[in-house]
């Protein structure tokens, strides 16, 4: 499979970080080897020299029809989500949808997606910040602020700056696998996988400097996934009660111990799939599924796909049966 074309929309103003995200997970890398870069075009209403947000100019020589060309087109930032966008940027934008390109929409980029009406009757994320002002321009559109990022298949919404990362790190799992975006994470720095659901905004993200339970209870669940594992289990080996160890689970992560749990599980799953020729039997059990059933209904609602499937399309065919 040919990496994807990328086509990411600048404009006067833009903020440069939110520019550089899809470059900085799926552009060159150096050294090379974590990934075939994806072709990535950046595209101005009008070509030519723009000014960024931070006071420097940047050379824009792509105009609007390089979306034409584009397997993803993504806007990145917008720069004002109470004005419309100028009709030619939603024209452009439909255009590319209607043709079968992914459109994404990162943080206040996601505005610029509903002006085009391609996200109408649909879900969606953006910045927490502009919540209400979006449901109020917006009424169409499912929003759901608690969300990383939303994937709708031919359409994926990310909210915030560095829900981005999180955002362009899913896309590349979708397509690559699970083993390729891993790698680009550890790269760049960056957690390998946030799921989408999980809060945008947590309360204490970063672990105390000293000893901290909730973190070794967590390294110790990634690694006896294949043991059954509750929530009174987890809070005796932290010391906490079940509530205490709840909340704090919570304010650390952004979402539950169960969601963790299969998350985790489901990104061992993806991981021995792509790199072993184990059987889909062995897998359920190394990951605590259990069994190949609750595998694949995991996998169906969470990826739309078989770990079969997954198998072939990320790692080739392999002598095993599902």
């Amino acid at each position: 499979m040919s990496a994807p074309r990328v086509a990411v929309l600048a404009f006067e103003g833009i903020s440069p970080f939110h520019l550089a995200v899809p470059s900085l997970v799926w552009g060159p890398e150096s050294p090379a080897g974590d990934m075939e870069p994806w072709p990535i075009t950046v595209v101005a209403p009008e070509p030519g020299r723009l000014t960024t947000s931070a006071g420097y100019a940047i050379d824009v020589p792509a105009g609007l029809d390089a979306f034409t060309e584009a397997d993803i087109v993504v806007v990145p930032w917008w720069s004002d989500p109470e004005s419309p966008t100028p009709s030619p940027v939603s024209a452009a934008l439909r255009a590319a949808h209607d043709r079968g390109a992914v459109v994404v929409g990162l943080c206040l980029g996601v505005f610029a997606l509903a002006d085009a009406g391609i996200l109408d009757g649909r879900a969606a994320t953006t910045h927490w910040k502009w919540v209400e002002t979006f449901r109020r321009r917006f009424p169409s559109v499912e929003l759901r602020p608690e969300e990383l990022y939303v994937d709708e298949g031919d359409v994926v919404t990310g909210a915030g700056a560095t829900a981005g990362i999180d955002t362009c790190l899913h896309l590349l799992a979708r397509t690559a696998g699970q083993v390729v975006a891993n790698r680009v994470a550890r790269r760049i720095v960056a957690a390998p996988h946030r799921p989408g659901g999980q809060a945008q905004f947590i309360e204490f993200p970063v672990p105390a400097p000293d000893e901290d339970p909730l973190t070794e209870v967590m390294s110790w669940a990634q690694s006896h996934l294949d043991r059954p594992q509750s929530i009174d289990r987890l809070a005796a080996q932290a010391h906490m009660s079940r509530s205490t160890f709840t909340r704090a689970f919570r304010a650390r992560t952004g979402t539950t111990v169960h969601n963790w749990l299969v998350t985790q599980r489901l990104a061992r799953a993806r991981h021995l799939l792509e790199t072993t020729t184990l059987t889909i039997d062995t897998i359920a059990a190394q990951t605590g599924f259990g069994t190949p059933a609750r595998l694949r209904e995991h996998f169906a609602t969470a990826l739309g796909t078989t770990p079969t499937r997954y198998r072939v399309e990320f790692s080739g065919p392999v002598a095993t049966r599902e």
